[in-house]
Protein backbone atom coordinates (compact mmCIF):
# COMPACT_ATOMS: atom_id res chain seq x y z
CA UNK A 1 0.00 0.00 0.00
CA UNK A 2 1.55 3.49 -1.05
CA UNK A 3 1.41 6.56 1.12
CA UNK A 4 -1.27 7.96 -1.48
CA UNK A 5 -3.21 5.29 -3.05
CA UNK A 6 -6.35 5.92 -4.58
CA UNK A 7 -5.30 9.90 -5.15
CA UNK A 8 -5.06 12.21 -7.73
CA UNK A 9 -2.81 15.20 -7.71
CA UNK A 10 -1.29 17.69 -10.41
CA UNK A 11 2.17 18.81 -10.20
CA UNK A 12 3.07 22.09 -12.16
CA UNK A 13 6.33 22.66 -13.51
CA UNK A 14 6.88 18.75 -13.33
CA UNK A 15 8.85 18.01 -16.14
CA UNK A 16 12.22 18.54 -14.64
CA UNK A 17 14.02 18.88 -11.54
CA UNK A 18 12.23 19.03 -8.30
CA UNK A 19 8.56 19.01 -9.85
CA UNK A 20 9.77 15.44 -12.21
CA UNK A 21 10.69 13.90 -8.74
CA UNK A 22 7.44 14.93 -7.18
CA UNK A 23 5.61 13.28 -9.79
CA UNK A 24 7.53 10.05 -9.76
CA UNK A 25 7.48 9.70 -5.91
CA UNK A 26 3.75 10.45 -6.05
CA UNK A 27 3.29 7.78 -8.61
CA UNK A 28 5.48 5.06 -6.81
CA UNK A 29 3.35 5.37 -3.92
CA UNK A 30 -0.31 5.35 -6.03
CA UNK A 31 -1.00 8.24 -6.87
CA UNK A 32 -2.20 9.21 -10.87
CA UNK A 33 -0.91 12.82 -11.81
CA UNK A 34 -1.22 15.09 -14.40
CA UNK A 35 2.15 16.50 -15.19
CA UNK A 36 1.65 20.28 -16.20
CA UNK A 37 4.82 22.07 -17.79
CA UNK A 38 5.77 24.17 -20.77
CA UNK A 39 8.51 21.46 -21.69
CA UNK A 40 6.20 18.94 -23.65
CA UNK A 41 9.57 17.03 -24.72
CA UNK A 42 10.36 15.84 -21.21
CA UNK A 43 6.75 16.04 -20.21
CA UNK A 44 5.60 13.87 -22.46
CA UNK A 45 8.45 11.98 -21.98
CA UNK A 46 8.29 11.50 -18.65
CA UNK A 47 4.56 10.49 -18.71
CA UNK A 48 5.30 7.72 -20.83
CA UNK A 49 7.88 6.02 -18.64
CA UNK A 50 5.20 6.39 -15.95
CA UNK A 51 2.83 4.69 -17.64
CA UNK A 52 -1.02 4.64 -16.87
CA UNK A 53 -1.31 6.65 -13.91
CA UNK A 54 0.62 10.05 -15.81
CA UNK A 55 -0.57 12.41 -18.13
CA UNK A 56 0.60 15.28 -19.43
CA UNK A 57 -0.45 18.77 -19.82
CA UNK A 58 1.01 21.29 -21.79
CA UNK A 59 0.58 24.11 -19.55
CA UNK A 60 1.49 27.91 -18.90
CA UNK A 61 0.53 28.71 -15.38
CA UNK A 62 0.88 32.40 -16.02
CA UNK A 63 -2.54 31.96 -17.83
CA UNK A 64 -5.44 31.00 -15.60
CA UNK A 65 -7.28 28.78 -18.45
CA UNK A 66 -4.05 26.48 -18.48
CA UNK A 67 -3.94 26.06 -14.82
CA UNK A 68 -7.89 25.53 -14.94
CA UNK A 69 -7.66 23.31 -17.42
CA UNK A 70 -4.75 21.34 -15.81
CA UNK A 71 -6.95 20.67 -12.89
CA UNK A 72 -10.18 20.10 -15.20
CA UNK A 73 -7.79 16.96 -16.80
CA UNK A 74 -7.25 15.26 -13.36
CA UNK A 75 -10.86 15.18 -12.39
CA UNK A 76 -12.07 14.85 -15.88
CA UNK A 77 -9.17 11.30 -15.89
CA UNK A 78 -10.00 10.36 -12.65
CA UNK A 79 -12.64 11.29 -11.11
CA UNK A 80 -11.82 14.22 -8.49
CA UNK A 81 -8.60 16.04 -7.07
CA UNK A 82 -6.55 15.59 -4.01
CA UNK A 83 -3.42 16.87 -4.42
CA UNK A 84 -1.88 20.13 -5.93
CA UNK A 85 1.45 21.51 -6.23
CA UNK A 86 2.31 24.55 -7.22
CA UNK A 87 5.95 24.03 -8.30
CA UNK A 88 6.43 25.62 -11.63
CA UNK A 89 8.73 28.53 -11.55
CA UNK A 90 12.09 30.36 -12.35
CA UNK A 91 15.15 32.71 -11.81
CA UNK A 92 12.99 35.88 -12.64
CA UNK A 93 14.30 39.34 -13.63
CA UNK A 94 18.08 39.46 -12.01
CA UNK A 95 20.24 42.54 -11.49
CA UNK A 96 20.07 46.36 -9.85
CA UNK A 97 16.82 47.83 -9.11
CA UNK A 98 17.44 50.08 -11.64
CA UNK A 99 17.97 47.23 -14.39
CA UNK A 100 14.97 45.52 -14.01
CA UNK A 101 11.94 46.52 -16.50
CA UNK A 102 8.30 46.62 -16.06
CA UNK A 103 8.09 43.56 -18.12
CA UNK A 104 10.94 41.28 -16.63
CA UNK A 105 9.15 42.70 -13.02
CA UNK A 106 5.51 41.34 -14.68
CA UNK A 107 6.87 37.61 -16.09
CA UNK A 108 8.53 37.07 -12.57
CA UNK A 109 5.62 37.63 -10.24
CA UNK A 110 3.40 35.91 -12.96
CA UNK A 111 4.99 32.99 -12.80
CA UNK A 112 6.05 32.84 -9.29
CA UNK A 113 2.89 34.40 -7.76
CA UNK A 114 -0.27 34.22 -10.04
CA UNK A 115 0.13 30.84 -10.79
CA UNK A 116 0.36 29.83 -7.08
CA UNK A 117 -2.93 32.24 -6.99
CA UNK A 118 -4.60 30.80 -10.14
CA UNK A 119 -3.96 27.06 -8.35
CA UNK A 120 -5.47 27.58 -5.10
CA UNK A 121 -8.47 29.18 -6.78
CA UNK A 122 -9.35 26.12 -8.98
CA UNK A 123 -8.39 23.66 -6.40
CA UNK A 124 -10.82 24.57 -3.96
CA UNK A 125 -14.02 23.20 -5.82
CA UNK A 126 -12.80 20.15 -6.99
CA UNK A 127 -11.54 19.61 -3.42
CA UNK A 128 -14.13 20.00 -1.45
CA UNK A 129 -16.24 17.89 -3.55
CA UNK A 130 -13.94 15.26 -2.20
CA UNK A 131 -14.10 16.36 1.52
CA UNK A 132 -10.82 17.91 1.53
CA UNK A 133 -7.43 17.57 0.34
CA UNK A 134 -3.39 19.16 0.27
CA UNK A 135 -2.13 22.12 -1.38
CA UNK A 136 1.92 22.80 -1.65
CA UNK A 137 3.43 25.32 -3.05
CA UNK A 138 7.31 25.60 -3.49
CA UNK A 139 8.65 28.43 -1.91
CA UNK A 140 12.43 29.35 -0.61
CA UNK A 141 14.12 30.08 1.92
CA UNK A 142 15.18 33.19 -0.32
CA UNK A 143 11.44 34.24 0.79
CA UNK A 144 12.81 33.87 4.81
CA UNK A 145 16.00 35.85 5.02
CA UNK A 146 16.97 37.99 2.53
CA UNK A 147 20.12 38.22 0.49
CA UNK A 148 19.61 34.52 -0.36
CA UNK A 149 18.48 35.25 -4.25
CA UNK A 150 17.78 38.42 -6.40
CA UNK A 151 14.91 41.09 -5.37
CA UNK A 152 11.96 40.05 -7.11
CA UNK A 153 12.68 36.39 -6.51
CA UNK A 154 13.30 36.81 -3.03
CA UNK A 155 10.06 39.00 -2.62
CA UNK A 156 7.49 36.94 -4.69
CA UNK A 157 9.12 33.70 -2.54
CA UNK A 158 7.84 35.52 0.77
CA UNK A 159 4.71 36.65 -1.20
CA UNK A 160 4.05 32.62 -1.61
CA UNK A 161 4.70 32.10 1.65
CA UNK A 162 2.57 34.63 3.00
CA UNK A 163 -0.71 33.05 0.67
CA UNK A 164 0.10 30.10 2.03
CA UNK A 165 -0.99 31.47 5.26
CA UNK A 166 -3.95 33.17 4.60
CA UNK A 167 -5.33 30.53 2.22
CA UNK A 168 -4.73 27.95 4.79
CA UNK A 169 -7.09 30.40 7.13
CA UNK A 170 -9.97 29.68 4.75
CA UNK A 171 -9.80 26.16 3.10
CA UNK A 172 -8.84 24.61 6.30
CA UNK A 173 -12.57 24.71 6.92
CA UNK A 174 -13.45 22.56 3.97
CA UNK A 175 -11.05 20.27 5.14
CA UNK A 176 -8.11 21.56 2.47
CA UNK A 177 -4.73 21.90 3.81
CA UNK A 178 -2.16 24.11 2.43
CA UNK A 179 1.60 23.99 3.16
CA UNK A 180 4.61 25.69 1.51
CA UNK A 181 8.12 24.06 1.06
CA UNK A 182 10.97 26.52 1.28
CA UNK A 183 13.99 24.97 -0.25
CA UNK A 184 17.73 25.64 -0.07
CA UNK A 185 20.18 24.83 -2.54
CA UNK A 186 18.66 21.98 -4.82
CA UNK A 187 20.89 20.69 -7.59
CA UNK A 188 18.52 21.61 -10.68
CA UNK A 189 19.07 23.27 -13.89
CA UNK A 190 18.05 26.43 -12.15
CA UNK A 191 20.50 26.33 -9.47
CA UNK A 192 23.18 25.36 -12.26
CA UNK A 193 22.38 27.88 -14.20
CA UNK A 194 21.80 26.11 -17.63
CA UNK A 195 18.30 24.97 -18.85
CA UNK A 196 19.96 21.44 -19.98
CA UNK A 197 23.28 20.72 -17.72
CA UNK A 198 25.41 17.32 -18.24
CA UNK A 199 25.98 14.97 -15.40
CA UNK A 200 29.02 16.32 -15.32
CA UNK A 201 28.07 19.79 -14.81
CA UNK A 202 26.23 18.60 -12.06
CA UNK A 203 28.69 16.57 -10.11
CA UNK A 204 31.06 19.99 -10.61
CA UNK A 205 28.40 21.74 -8.94
CA UNK A 206 27.74 19.12 -6.17
CA UNK A 207 31.28 19.17 -5.49
CA UNK A 208 31.29 22.89 -5.01
CA UNK A 209 28.61 23.99 -3.21
CA UNK A 210 28.35 21.30 -0.96
CA UNK A 211 31.09 21.61 1.44
CA UNK A 212 29.39 24.52 2.57
CA UNK A 213 26.27 23.07 3.71
CA UNK A 214 25.81 22.38 7.71
CA UNK A 215 24.90 18.70 6.47
CA UNK A 216 27.80 18.36 3.89
CA UNK A 217 26.06 17.74 0.84
CA UNK A 218 23.69 19.67 -1.59
CA UNK A 219 20.23 19.22 -1.93
CA UNK A 220 18.23 16.31 -4.29
CA UNK A 221 15.61 17.20 -5.96
CA UNK A 222 14.07 13.79 -4.07
CA UNK A 223 14.42 15.54 -0.95
CA UNK A 224 11.90 17.97 -2.03
CA UNK A 225 10.03 15.17 -2.84
CA UNK A 226 10.01 13.27 -0.12
CA UNK A 227 8.58 16.35 1.94
CA UNK A 228 6.29 17.05 -0.44
CA UNK A 229 5.24 13.47 -0.05
CA UNK A 230 4.93 13.83 3.63
CA UNK A 231 2.41 17.05 3.30
CA UNK A 232 0.24 15.45 0.49
CA UNK A 233 -0.23 12.45 2.50
CA UNK A 234 -2.57 11.74 5.53
CA UNK A 235 0.26 11.90 7.97
CA UNK A 236 0.44 15.03 8.11
CA UNK A 237 -3.46 15.32 8.36
CA UNK A 238 -3.00 17.90 11.21
CA UNK A 239 -0.35 20.78 9.51
CA UNK A 240 -1.54 23.79 7.77
CA UNK A 241 -0.24 27.08 7.17
CA UNK A 242 3.10 26.22 7.86
CA UNK A 243 6.71 27.02 5.52
CA UNK A 244 8.72 23.80 5.50
CA UNK A 245 12.52 24.68 5.65
CA UNK A 246 14.15 21.75 3.40
CA UNK A 247 17.75 23.18 3.04
CA UNK A 248 20.71 20.71 5.23
CA UNK A 249 20.60 23.01 7.88
CA UNK A 250 21.65 25.94 6.10
CA UNK A 251 19.25 28.79 6.70
CA UNK A 252 20.22 27.98 10.47
CA UNK A 253 23.37 29.25 9.79
CA UNK A 254 27.31 27.95 8.91
CA UNK A 255 28.24 24.56 9.87
CA UNK A 256 30.39 24.19 13.34
CA UNK A 257 34.15 23.54 11.26
CA UNK A 258 33.38 26.71 9.65
CA UNK A 259 32.70 29.07 12.44
CA UNK A 260 35.72 27.50 14.16
CA UNK A 261 37.72 28.12 11.15
CA UNK A 262 36.61 31.96 11.49
CA UNK A 263 37.93 31.93 14.30
CA UNK A 264 41.36 30.90 14.18
CA UNK A 265 43.89 33.00 15.89
CA UNK A 266 41.35 34.84 17.95
CA UNK A 267 41.50 34.77 21.96
CA UNK A 268 40.03 32.09 23.00
CA UNK A 269 36.63 31.70 24.45
CA UNK A 270 36.33 31.66 28.54
CA UNK A 271 33.20 30.40 29.95
CA UNK A 272 31.79 32.12 32.88
CA UNK A 273 32.11 30.71 35.56
CA UNK A 274 29.80 32.23 39.40
CA UNK A 275 32.57 32.91 41.70
CA UNK A 276 33.23 30.20 44.11
CA UNK A 277 32.98 27.60 41.45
Amino acid sequence: MGELDGSVAVVTGGASGMGAAMVATFVEEGARVVVADLDEDRGSMLAKELGDDARFLRTDVTRESDVAAALATAVDEWGGLDVLCNNAGFGGARGPLESISEDDYDITFDVLVKSVFFGLKHATEPMRRRGGGSIVNTASVAGLQAGEAPHLYSVAKAAVIHLTKTAALELGEHGIRVNAICPGVITTPLAVGRPHPTDEQFAKFRERVGPYQPIGRVGEPDDIAQAALYLASPRSGFVTGTSQVVDGGAFAGRSWSRQNRTMTGAAPIRMYRPPGR
